[in-house]
Formats: structure tokens, sequence, C-alpha cells
């Protein structure tokens, strides 16, 4: 059930303890995708997972804006700040919990993001009435998962197969052109760039003509399968919400 379109009488009746919270971020994914790839991927492997998922779950609405600062050079890119970005999950989540849906799936789109996801569920499950994990995507496509990039091929490919209107082919070539061919500068397992524009031109890494819509269906259907078998598993799972109140508020 999609909070969004849902009354309250309707969530009132819904019999389940289970919950997703899809993320990403608003920001650029260079001259052919849009700002909010991230969020549309997280919406597209979510709403496949719930159509598998043999339960009712509770979906909450998305956050559009996350930790992204790194893409500050490009326009319409916005960011907040770690901290602020594990209050508000914690606070979303605190808010899911107190209605009973205290069993979490974060469900993520966007790269920068994943550290402070990983500290934030750790905390809520630690010392929050609710139990939370973290799920990104593209992390749950196999082998395909080697050529993520950044407006790259795995990216392209989920829009063209579930937004194609979205993807401004005319602009692929310019898209490849300025492309890096990885994340970073690397040096003694150190990256030296703190920003995306020091190493891509136009912000995308990977060649996101090697994306097409054929395999934007594969990428869906293995991410849809990953999130399904981890909602089966939450569900499952013994958890205990009866914990020792951490005095913490910052994070």
């Amino acid at each position: 059930m999609e909070l969004t379109g849902a009354t309250w009488t309707d969530v009132d009746d819904c019999e389940t303890d289970l919950a997703v919270l899809p993320v990403g971020s608003t920001e650029q994914h260079g001259p052919h995708a849009p700002l909010g790839t991230d969020v549309l991927a997280a919406e597209a492997v979510t709403d496949a997972a719930l159509e598998r998922y043999d339960g009712d779950v509770i979906c909450a609405p998305a956050i559009p804006v996350g930790v992204a600062e790194e893409h500050r050079h490009f326009a319409g890119t916005m960011w907040v700040s770690p901290d602020t970005f594990r209050a508000y999950v914690r606070d979303c989540v605190a808010s899911l919990a107190h209605h009973g849906f205290d069993r979490v799936v974060v469900v993520n789109g966007h790269g920068g993001n994943v550290d402070a996801l990983a500290e934030v569920t750790a905390t809520i499950t630690r010392h929050d009435e609710a139990y939370a994990v973290p799920f990104t995507w593209f992390d749950n496509v196999g082998e395909h998962a080697d050529d993520m990039g950044h407006g790259g091929p795995l990216e392209t490919a989920l829009l063209r197969h579930c937004h194609p209107d979205l993807v401004r082919e005319d602009r692929l070539e310019d898209a490849r052109a300025g492309a890096a061919e990885r994340w970073g500068e690397w040096v003694s397992h150190t990256n030296l760039a703190v920003d995306s524009d020091e190493f891509s031109e136009n912000g995308v890494v990977g060649d996101p003509g090697a994306g097409d819509a054929d395999r934007g269906e594969v990428l869906l259907e293995l991410a849809a399968a990953a999130l399904e078998r981890l909602l089966e598993a939450v569900a499952e799972r013994e958890i205990s919400t009866s914990k020792e109140p951490s005095g913490e508020t910052d994070n």
C-alpha cells in the first residue's frame, strides 16, 4: 500500500509491520539523464519488488534529496549534509514505527547515500523502536554491478526501460564524449578527487550507450528479485524493538 494515495483509515486497516522507504537524490546525471534518476530508480525497483512480494507492505513516499555535494558544480543538483540526511531518515522510520510499521527496508538509488544509510539503519536497529536495513539496487544486479558508473550504462538502461521519455537520446554522443572511464582519481587506493567535476567533463562516468532498454529490463528483474528476498527475510526475522534508550538525537 502506497501512503501517498491511501487514506489514514486504509492504513489503519492494513495488517502488517513491514514498510519500505525509497531514497534517492536530485543531482546531475550528465546531459542525457534527468536530475531525478536516483529517485526514479529507487521507486521503480520498489514497485517491481512489491508486485512480486506475497504479502502486505507499506510503501512510504520517496526521499528525493540525499548526500550529493560531490555534484555541486553541476546546475540543479541539491544536497543535504550526512547528518541532516541521517536525522531525516531516522525520523521517517520512527514515524512509521509509531504506527506499528517497525520493520523497514530503505531502498536506495544513490551511491552517495550508502555510508550514511549503513550508519543510520544500524543506529535505528540498536537504539530505536524499529528494525531497519538498507538496500541499494545497483549492488544487487549480479555481474552487471561491475559496470556501475554515474549516468552510465546501468542507470541509462534502467531509465530506457522504465522512463524512456526522460532520456535525451540526441545527447548520448555528447554524454559519451565527456565521460570519465571510472569514478575518481586513484593513487595508492586513495581517491584524490573530492568532486565529480574534477575527473568528468560532463558528470558522466561510463558509457551510457552501453545501456539499452533490454538490459534495463534485466536489471529491474534482478534488483526486484533481490529486494523481494530481502523483504521476505526481514518479515520472517525474529527481532526485538525493546531497547535501552541511547540518548542520541543527532544522527
